[in-house]
């Protein structure tokens, strides 16, 4: 079986792993956006991508199995055939996005996200209600898009789910069960476009233990712990890789 060996690599990577797994079952997965920038200090984007699939579609199964008669039908409707629209066209322009322009994709996605939060706080404008159909639209597709691109699709789906107030258990249900629907279907392009390659899913099979172990932690953490301190560290480390990879792609562009 190949691996990765680089030490450094497994430095960045368990914790990005582990913070994926509490994430997407205790709080919605928003956060799971930090792990492939953490990876892509030690590996390509593209690679980082390809080797976090697989062990998130693991994760996916578990969350299915505990959220699975929690979830709101009405918003997957709506998310969901704007999403694999997103994916095709994350598809069609994967030739066109060199390392540069991935890192800074990630590295906006990570700064926007971390300063949106730390400018509007848990503040969210208008009133509680059933999500807009052409909102949804859009920021479905644009999950789609960058959850394809560096599985970074739960900032657009809870910029649509949060103002709509739902009950915490079914907020978390429906991203668990729009993300198995959209990471399943990104199995198929990313295997066409040769990501699965030896050394990335012999590096995926080694993180199994430590997916499970994240899953069944967030699981138990749902109840139990305070998001407060969980969120305040994560932000911090989301948006200090957001401006490590921010600087990697301004000198790719530069010296490239």
């Amino acid at each position: 079986m190949e691996f990765i060996s680089d030490p450094f690599f497994y430095a960045v990577a368990i914790p990005a792993v582990l913070i994926a797994g509490v994430s997407k079952s205790g709080f919605g997965g928003g956060l799971g956006v930090v792990a492939v920038p953490l990876m892509a200090l030690a590996v390509s984007p593209q690679a980082a991508a390809a080797i976090m699939l697989p062990i998130l579609c693991l994760m996916d199964i578990a969350n299915v199995w505990a959220y699975r008669k929690r979830w709101d039908r009405r918003n997957m409707k709506i998310l969901v055939p704007a999403a694999l629209l997103g994916i095709l066209v994350g598809t069609v322009s994967f030739s066109y996005l060199n390392e540069a322009a991935v890192k800074l994709i990630i590295a906006l996605i990570a700064i926007i996200f971390t300063l949106d939060h730390w400018l509007r706080g848990r503040k969210a404008a208008g009133d509680p209600g059933p999500g807009k159909i052409g909102k949804g639209t859009v920021l479905g597709a644009l999950a789609g898009f960058t959850s394809f691109v560096a599985h970074a699709g739960g900032p657009p789906v809870s910029v649509y789910l949060l103002p709509q107030k739902l009950d915490k258990s079914i907020f978390v249900g429906t991203t668990v069960m729009f993300f198995i629907v959209v990471n399943y279907v990104k199995l198929i392009p990313y295997a066409m476009l040769g990501q699965f390659d030896a050394s990335n899913l012999g590096t995926s099979l080694l993180f199994v233990p430590l997916a499970l172990f994240g899953t069944w932690l967030g699981l138990w953490a749902h109840d139990k712990v305070s998001e407060a301190w969980f969120y305040r560290v994560c932000y911090v480390l989301l948006f200090i890789t957001g401006v490590k990879l921010l600087f990697d792609a301004v000198t790719l562009f530069v010296t490239g």
